[in-house]
């Protein structure tokens, strides 16, 4: 009996499953109610008394034999099926989305990037602003008709204290405490109190550049605004049409020949082939004085564009109002934009 016993302990160390079905008949083949290990302790009353004990103990082995070896495929096969059902556990639970930049962002960028290859660097400045940054410095002191161009919102409590109208601020920042040779950019959100039509906002994305030196003529602002419309859109005609602006003199609009080859076209330039795109000039020597650079000895022009502007002609949106409602189906189109 004691070798049928130890027989059955080698079966049982040897013994493999494959499924979980199969470790159960296992468990119940020794360690159930009408199991091996139960017979054998049945026949205990049977063994002479000299061997009671040895047989006592190769039953208890037989039964913590079984015992061991049914935990153990069972966790094995247990964390095999959970591997299979789920992948990697260290893996997130729900899959994760790819996000996309706004346009306004893509668009801005790619104009920080054109002007970075002749040079311009990137100034920002504050979006709360004072009087004498937004307007007096710029030539339009206090009663100037000018300031009519633009509906400032102003901060109750501080009458000298607004919400900029425009980056050009963050020009005279600059040049307040920048010295000549200058050449920068200034992106960023300006605030209006548009009230024209159902698809005005509050508040828009511009983006203005300055360069200021010595001999800066309006032939190197006629090129480095070809320069960027060829490299912006495609479109290397352009033309400049007399303008006004109080911080600049002469002015000039300028507009992009986009040429008439679909029915868009027709549409975003009413027939004439051509759209304007932004303002520009040369800086009037009075704006120079306020922010201490001698103009007669340094000259320079400036410019600006609305960022949304350029959003909806590159990408064909065809309402303004969807840069600003966080559609996530809109914004999932611009995935592929990185």
């Amino acid at each position: 009996m004691l070798d049928k016993i130890k027989e059955h302990i080698e079966k049982v160390k040897a013994f493999n499953a494959q499924t979980l079905e199969e470790v159960e008949a296992f468990r119940i083949k020794y360690s159930g109610k009408k199991g091996l290990v139960n017979d054998f302790m049945a026949d205990f009353r049977n063994v002479p008394n000299e061997m009671k004990r040895e047989y006592g103990q190769v039953i208890n082995t037989l039964k913590a034999s079984a015992l061991e070896k049914v935990n153990e495929l069972k966790e094995k096969l247990e964390g095999a099926e959970e591997e299979t059902a789920t992948g990697d556990l260290s893996r997130p639970g729900e899959p994760i989305e790819i996000g996309a930049r706004h346009p306004i962002s893509i668009v801005k960028n790619q104009i920080i990037d054109i002007f970075s290859r002749i040079g311009f660097n990137v100034s920002e400045g504050p979006e709360i602003e004072d009087d004498w940054h937004n307007f007096t410095a710029l030539n339009l002191p206090e009663y100037h008709p000018a300031r009519d161009m633009q509906d400032t919102f102003f901060i109750q409590t501080d009458p000298d204290v607004l919400l900029r109208t425009h980056t050009s601020s963050v020009q005279v920042r600059y040049m307040e405490n920048n010295k000549p040779p200058i050449r920068t950019i200034s992106p960023g959100r300006v605030y209006r109190n548009e009230a024209i039509s159902g698809r005005s906002h509050c508040f828009f994305h511009q983006v203005e550049g300055l360069y200021i030196d010595k001999d800066v003529s309006f032939a190197d602002l006629k090129q480095t605004l070809q320069y960027f419309t060829t490299e912006m859109f495609g479109k290397s005609k352009i033309r400049l049409r007399p303008s006004y602006f109080p911080f600049t003199e002469p002015s000039a609009e300028v507009d992009v020949y986009w040429g008439l080859e679909t029915e868009t076209d027709y549409k975003m330039t009413k027939g004439t082939g051509w759209l304007e795109i932004m303002g520009c000039g040369m800086v009037d020597p009075n704006v120079l004085e306020n922010c201490g650079i001698d103009s007669k000895e340094y000259s320079g022009f400036a410019f600006g564009m609305g960022i949304d502007r350029i959003a909806l002609l590159l990408h064909q949106i065809s309402d303004i109002r969807m840069l600003s409602e966080n559609d996530a189906r809109f914004l999932e189109q611009f995935k592929s934009a990185f």
